[in-house]
């Protein structure tokens, strides 16, 4: 039994590449705003770096992955003023 097939019998599945993909971007702009946020001194932004960061870990739905991103995105857009 091959391992793909193995993983599917037990619940599990392997992402969608749109997925990973987003999975990196959001990753990758969390990062950005953590380094940001520290360097400045903006503990808000720092953390919503962090939140950026580790969610995509907890959700398992693409749609739910970019809309979340999304919000958090937006909300580090207004708190950079």
């Amino acid at each position: 039994m091959d391992s793909l097939s193995a993983l599917q019998s037990l619940g599990l599945s392997l992402p969608s590449p749109a997925y990973i993909v987003g999975a990196i971007l959001f990753g990758l702009v969390g990062l950005w705003a953590f380094r940001a946020g520290k360097r400045a001194g903006r503990p808000r932004t720092r953390w919503l770096g962090v939140a950026l960061m580790l969610y995509p870990y907890a959700v398992p739905q693409t749609w739910l992955l970019y809309l979340i991103g999304t919000v958090m995105c937006t909300l580090l857009w207004v708190d950079r003023g």
